[in-house]
């Protein structure tokens, strides 16, 4: 009877190990949302991770399904897809209360021309397209306003419109089609701003665009998002020092050849974004 009890306690130990281990592992698993693009990225810090003992789940969604929904209804912890200017107005649309944590990457938006090599050859009255989208549209409208081509309205938020252009001293016509043809329409337009997941579809880098963003363009900077209750999570946080670290970012700059430009910098100085706007 004695060795019964025995046997029964320490089975009931065993149990209790095995129970307490698989909780400290699910724990430690964190549902990452991601677009495909930012797949080589994030495979590599799952790889990190894992040293650190964290376990990241990647989950991929396509342009189907908005990640942020995701998020808010708990079906993944973080995800890494999309610019601040896009979680804001995810926010104000939907209510939600989602987050930025850390800074990722600018994936810029170029002009591109196959007609002309350098800004000062675009002629007055040139044809330029724009993604018809009014967040890119609104972004394009800030990369013209860069190259001294336009000036946007005082109120300007972000948002394009043929009503957000001030000042148009080389008569400019802005052409906006649909942002997934911007490669197509340079045989018939001057030059084309098109957005970084586009141009490297269509081949084009970079180092062919007459000028894009730097990463000064802080409405544009790529952000890890979380729910705003888990904002201070101790494991989230170490993601976004692997995200931030030298090695990633060296990483990043080989994997996509120099198409997204790591972008490091505190939630303080991200949260005043909108002083782009009116700068």
């Amino acid at each position: 009877m004695k060795k019964w009890l025995i046997s029964i306690l320490i089975l009931g130990m065993l149990l209790a190990g095995c129970s307490s281990n698989t909780t400290n592992a699910e724990e430690e698993t964190v549902k990452v949302g991601i677009r495909s693009n930012h797949t080589r990225v994030w495979d590599y810090l799952k790889d990190e991770a894992k040293k650190e003992g964290i376990n990241i789940k990647i989950v991929n969604f396509s342009s189907a399904v908005d990640p942020n929904q995701a998020l808010a209804e708990g079906d993944i912890d973080l995800n890494s897809f999309q610019h601040v200017a896009y979680l804001d107005a995810f926010n104000e649309n939907t209510g939600s209360d989602l987050v930025p944590i850390g800074t990722t990457i600018i994936a810029p938006l170029g002009l591109y021309s196959i007609k002309y090599d350098s800004l000062e050859r675009l002629p007055d009255g040139a044809k330029i397209a724009v993604p018809n989208d009014a967040s890119n549209w609104g972004r394009a409208l800030l990369l013209l306003q860069e190259a001294r081509l336009i000036k946007v309205v005082e109120d300007f938020d972000g948002n394009g419109g043929e009503d957000k252009i001030k000042e148009n001293p080389k008569n400019i016509d802005i052409v906006p089609v649909d942002g997934a043809s911007g490669p197509r329409v340079m045989e018939d337009t001057d030059a084309s701003i098109i957005n970084n997941g586009v141009s490297m579809e269509a081949g084009l880098s970079l180092a062919d665009a007459l000028i894009h963003e730097s990463k000064t363009a802080k409405p544009y900077i790529n952000i890890i998002a979380a729910r705003s209750e888990d904002k201070d999570n101790k494991i989230f946080k170490k993601i976004v020092d692997l995200y931030q670290s030298e090695k990633t970012a060296e990483f990043i700059e080989e994997a996509y050849k120099g198409n997204y430009l790591p972008t490091f910098i505190s939630l303080d100085e991200l949260s005043t974004y909108k002083e782009t706007y009116s700068n």
